[in-house]
């Protein structure tokens, strides 16, 4: 199987404090990650050892199920969950990194790693979805920010 590893980041204009808030929170996930059409079941806040279920858009119109492990959690800094449900992409493991940029600003890194099967199938996959994952990465933290602001009543223009 071919390895897949993706990773983005980006300067969110919002204190780490309350983008943590957001993603700590199971039940938030169809409100930011690009991809997830809704959350099936959730415990609210992260719990190391606790699942959460999500409906996932794939490719165009195709959607899947996909379970999620909570496997690490350092409060503010780190959160690193494990998922299936996403074949032919196995062994997925998904990471937040946050990093405060003064009291204002975050930059948060989002990445995945996998392996995709499908053989050499896979292996001709891999730049598609690396280039399909970026993308969507920088939507969901863009999206992110937005849920942010809008909780602390500040609008994108800055005001």
């Amino acid at each position: 199987m071919t390895r897949l590893t993706v990773s983005v980041q980006q300067r969110l204009a919002a204190p780490v404090e309350d983008i943590w808030a957001v993603i700590d929170d199971t039940a938030r996930y169809a409100e930011w990650v690009d991809g997830v059409l809704e959350v099936t079941a959730h415990h609210g806040t992260a719990t190391v050892g606790e699942t959460y279920s999500e409906h996932n858009r794939t490719l165009g119109p195709l959607t899947t199920r996909s379970v999620w492990t909570v496997g690490t959690i350092e409060p503010h800094s780190l959160r690193v969950d494990s998922g299936t449900g996403f074949a032919p992409l196995h062994d997925m493991v998904n990471t937040f990194r946050f990093e405060p940029l003064g009291t204002a600003a975050t930059l948060m890194t989002y990445r995945v790693d996998c392996r995709v099967g499908l053989g050499p199938l896979g292996r001709l996959l891999a730049p598609v979805l690396r280039s399909t994952l970026t993308g969507q990465f920088r939507r969901s933290m863009a999206t992110l920010e937005d849920v942010v602001l809008a909780e602390r009543g500040i609008d994108q223009a800055g005001g």
